[in-house]
């Protein structure tokens, strides 16, 4: 995100596609999936985020506890990491793109 709010020259409110890389979110999300981000969607507990962590964007669950707002991977291997709240979340997951229709699902 650029300092106007903007991602790869999106505006802020414009959905965006991003492609996953690596294994944190199997198996809901597979390496190479094609996730859609609304920057202006609900951001609830259970809902999948892209979420600003230590300078870098990731793509977790967010998981809201007792107040508290985590940022969960799917698959286990990988930290429960606790962020600020969401004034962290730069979008939240609406759609997951695939080479073939079954891969396709929404999310709200």
């Amino acid at each position: 995100m650029d300092m106007n709010g903007q991602i790869g020259g999106c505006a802020s409110a414009e959905p965006f596609a991003l492609q996953v890389l690596g294994d944190s979110m199997v198996p809901e999300f597979e390496h190479g999936s094609i996730i859609i981000i609304d920057p202006t969607g609900l951001v609830e507990s259970g809902c999948f985020v892209l979420a600003m962590h230590d300078s870098e964007y990731i793509f977790r669950q967010l998981i809201i506890q007792d107040g508290r707002h985590y940022l969960v991977a799917l698959n286990d291997a990988y930290p429960r990491i606790e962020i600020e709240g969401v004034g962290a979340v730069a979008g939240v997951v609406v759609q997951r793109a695939g080479t073939r229709r079954s891969q396709h699902k929404h999310y709200r």
